[in-house]
Order: C-alpha cells, then sequence, then structure tokens
C-alpha cells in the first residue's frame, strides 16, 4: 500500500482524488486506533478517545487534503513533487519521534491543533471579507462606498 501511496501522491490530481477516497479510511482509522490504543477501559473514555483520534486525524488528513489541492492550481510540476517528498519525510520523522520521543511528539501534535484552531477562524474572516469585496466589485460598487440608493444589502 505505501508503494501505491507513494507513486500517486506524486501526480498531480491524481494525489487529490487518493486523498478524497481515503477521508473515507484515514479519518476513521485514526478514531478506531485511538479508541482501541489503551486497551480495555471505561466505555465513556473509550468514546472521548474515539472521537479525539477522529478529530485529530480529520485535522490533519483536511489540512493535508486542501494543501494538496492548493499546490495542484500551481502551473508547475515541482511544488507537488516536493510537497510530497516533504509529506515522506514528515511521516518518517514523526514515526521516529513516536517510538524514540513521544513525549516531544505529543507536544508537537497538541502544538499543531492549538494552532489550527487558532488559525482557523483568521482565515475563515479573510476569506469571507475576500469574498465580500469580490461581490461588491462585481456589483460595481467600491468597498469603501455605500450601497446605491434602492438596493438591498444581503446579509450571509
Amino acid at each position: 500500500m505505501y508503494l501505491i501511496e507513494f507513486f500517486a501522491d506524486k501526480v498531480p490530481y491524481v494525489d487529490s482524488g487518493w486523498d478524497a477516497l481515503h477521508t473515507f479510511i484515514r479519518v476513521p482509522a485514526g478514531a478506531i486506533l485511538a479508541a482501541q490504543s489503551l486497551g480495555d477501559m471505561n466505555p465513556a473514555l473509550e468514546l472521548m478517545a474515539l472521537l479525539a483520534g477522529g478529530s485529530v486525524a480529520l485535522v490533519a488528513h483536511g489540512t493535508k487534503a486542501t494543501a494538496r489541492l492548493a499546490i495542484n492550481a500551481s502551473p508547475e510540476p515541482f511544488s507537488n513533487w516536493f510537497a510530497s517528498v516533504g509529506e515522506d519525510v514528515t511521516v518518517f520523522g514523526s514515526i521516529w519521534l513516536m517510538f524514540n520521543h513521544p513525549i516531544i511528539m505529543l507536544v508537537l501534535v497538541l502544538t499543531f491543533l492549538a494552532l489550527v484552531v487558532w488559525l482557523v477562524p483568521k482565515i475563515y474572516r479573510l476569506a469571507k471579507r475576500g469574498f465580500q469585496t469580490l461581490r461588491e466589485k462585481l456589483r460595481g460598487i467600491k468597498p469603501d462606498q455605500p450601497a446605491p440608493p434602492g438596493s438591498t444589502p444581503q446579509t450571509t
């Protein structure tokens, strides 16, 4: 499977299709792995581990899939290859850290999650502002001018 992943990940747009397919594999696998990693425990704690593992897997997978889709929009192929090789190196480095320095890996994962929680709302607001500006330009309204009389502002 790794060989298929390795080569599929290097081809633009094939990697995005591969990621779309793996949304239904990686997220449940992360959830089940987290729930079963601690052995027998209280069902409530097992559910919490299941939800936490699925959430971490979804955030990691969503970040990878979104970044790769954005990279595929680049007209040259080298950025896709560099991103793929960088991901491969990161995976091997993460595996090494998990087995040799698990506390450092845990701190890195928590730091990544905190960064995502902090950054996603900022990106959302920036995108919303960009779409509003684009909509106003398409209507012929400059962002600094009020809407013409008789027009009804749309709220989203």
